[in-house]
């Protein structure tokens, strides 16, 4: 629950330090867009302080489903709870710190690395000036960015741009951290660093972690749990050695692709058609 103390820089109130991670619960959750139904009677439990990652091919719903766990779609049937409050109901989002972290990064390009960070805490009033330059330079600081401050992002690599991204989350203070495809348009060593940043997040801060991805190697690396989403249906949820030795055909095909330059498969499906 979001409580408020007293910021003695601007006496205006705030929102409380991180107070926990915090636990979701997906509980027969469907979404339809017009006749057509892309999620199918989704259920999940998810761990305070765990990170738990959705994977599965591009078009399976995992964007979707974490949006309707952000609050930003609403659920056609079931329901979303964290923290014990229904996301969809009036109010709920304001009580628990939750951070979207999208997959373009969304950083603005007329604005300093700084600026994009202090932004939010600045318009909303959550802090007092010294005290968000602060926060601001913690969270650069738990990224390795502190040299950033003063850039701007098309001076940053695309590696950087995820990582303050990422930072600037972490100036909201949240309980609930979504990442909606992490490493995707970075090369390998890059989508490393990212994946060792999520997984470093919860010994330095202790929040939990929602992560949309089709990176095997993130996946089945940082994850407590995966849950395998394909055509709107949850396949397998299982730790990732459960989930690397499965014994589905279809979730064996999608880690372990052949490339069968004799037979290919969009032919198959053509034929199939």
């Amino acid at each position: 629950m979001e409580t408020t103390q007293t910021d003695p820089d601007t006496e205006t109130t705030r929102p409380a330090d991180n107070e926990a991670a915090v636990g979701v619960e997906v509980e027969g959750l469907r979404k339809s867009f017009g006749d057509t139904e892309v999620l199918h009677d989704i259920n999940l439990s998810i761990k305070p302080g765990e990170i738990f990652v959705i994977m599965g091919p591009s078009g399976s719903g995992k964007s979707v489903l974490l949006k309707t766990i952000a609050g930003l779609e609403t659920p056609t049937k079931g329901r979303v709870t964290i923290a014990g409050h229904d996301i969809a109901e009036r109010g709920s989002r304001e009580k628990v710190h939750m951070a979207l972290v999208f997959q373009a990064g969304a950083l603005f390009n007329s604005m300093t690395v700084f600026d994009n960070l202090a932004l939010y805490p600045t318009e909303h009033r959550l802090h007092g000036r010294k005290e968000i330059e602060k926060k601001v330079m913690d969270a650069l600081g738990i990224l390795s960015l502190e040299d950033a401050r003063d850039k701007m992002p098309s001076e940053l690599s695309g590696g950087m741009k995820k990582r303050v991204a990422i930072a600037r989350a972490l100036v909201m203070e949240p309980q609930l951290m979504l990442y909606d495809e992490p490493t995707s348009e970075l090369d390998p060593i890059m989508g490393a660093t990212i994946s060792e940043v999520i997984a470093d997040l919860r010994q330095e801060v202790g929040l939990t972690s929602i992560v949309v991805s089709h990176d095997r190697d993130l996946s089945l690396t940082i994850a407590d749990r995966v849950a395998i989403l394909m055509d709107g249906n949850l396949l397998a949820v299982d730790t990732p050695d459960k989930v690397r030795n499965s014994d589905n055909p279809v979730i064996n095909d999608f880690l372990n692709p052949v490339i069968d330059v004799n037979n290919p498969r969009f032919k198959q499906k053509k034929a199939a058609s």
